[in-house]
């Protein structure tokens, strides 16, 4: 009867985490269908904002500048990335240890210090703000999350796999990129993943090193907030939970599939 009890209130208790974590997205999306302006105001049923999100050129030209900087970034950190997760595996224990505990700062510091020390060394090497400091910005505070991802794939391989590849009369580069990368395939686009969610949703670091002229979605809305924002922001933003959850859903089934077939 305990048990019963017990798996009952796990199972509320999950449902209530869920509803408090997705609520608040199902009403957005459900009031990006809402003909009114007026937030809390039920108006009809319309696509108006729809509509007005595919000609409206300061967002369209965001997401441009957002989907630019997140993909140039997100490939950069990835490469640079594995390449130092498989050369902080060739360390001794001490020094990996060093070094990863350098690799968690600027994961663990705020985004406010990283964006004020990116900004403040652009400044001392004199390199004018625009799409440069916004991707070399992204670059630097997305690859500790690449190596976080990485490494524990690194881990997990059988190191023999390498020895016996140079051996055979492999490179290191031939052993490295048939033998290494599909071994820790997974976690690099674990890794890919997680640096462009990051870079897609930045705000303070992309607001601190980049220049007026130029804006992404997250300075684009806090632009807004300062005259009201429009509900064209929640069609923008059911559509790419929409795409998100579509490229969520098809990862799983395609890594379901993968298994399946192992």
């Amino acid at each position: 009867m305990n048990k019963q009890k017990n798996n009952f209130f796990e199972k509320l208790y999950m449902i209530l985490v869920y509803v408090f974590l997705y609520a608040p997205i199902v009403v957005l999306i459900v009031y990006s269908f809402n003909y009114s302006r007026i937030f809390g105001s039920w108006g009809g049923f319309s696509l108006r904002w729809y509509e007005r999100l595919f000609t409206h050129r300061q967002i369209l030209r965001s997401v441009r500048t957002t989907f630019i900087v997140a993909i140039s970034a997100t490939f950069i950190s990835t490469i640079i990335g594995t390449l130092a997760s498989v050369g902080i595996m060739e360390y001794k224990k001490k020094t990996r240890r060093l070094l990863l505990s350098l690799n968690d700062l600027p994961v663990l510091n705020p985004d406010i210090v990283i964006a004020i020390s990116l900004m403040v060394l652009f400044g001392i090497l004199q390199i004018p703000k625009g799409y440069a400091t916004l991707i070399l910005s992204h670059i630097a505070f997305t690859i500790p999350y690449v190596i976080l991802s990485v490494l524990p794939k690194l881990k997990m391989m059988d190191k023999n796999l390498i020895d016996a590849a140079l051996d055979l009369g492999a490179t290191p580069l031939q052993a490295m990129r048939m033998v290494v990368i599909p071994e820790i395939k997974s976690g690099i686009f674990a890794g890919a993943m997680m640096a462009f969610t990051l870079s897609l949703d930045d705000f303070v670091i992309s607001f601190f090193n980049v220049s007026p002229g130029i804006n992404t979605i997250s300075t684009t809305v806090y632009s807004m907030t300062k005259r009201g924002i429009e509900p064209t922001i929640n069609a923008l933003s059911a559509i790419m939970f929409t795409v998100v959850l579509i490229l969520l859903i098809a990862a799983n089934i395609n890594q379901f599939r993968t298994r399946k077939e192992k």
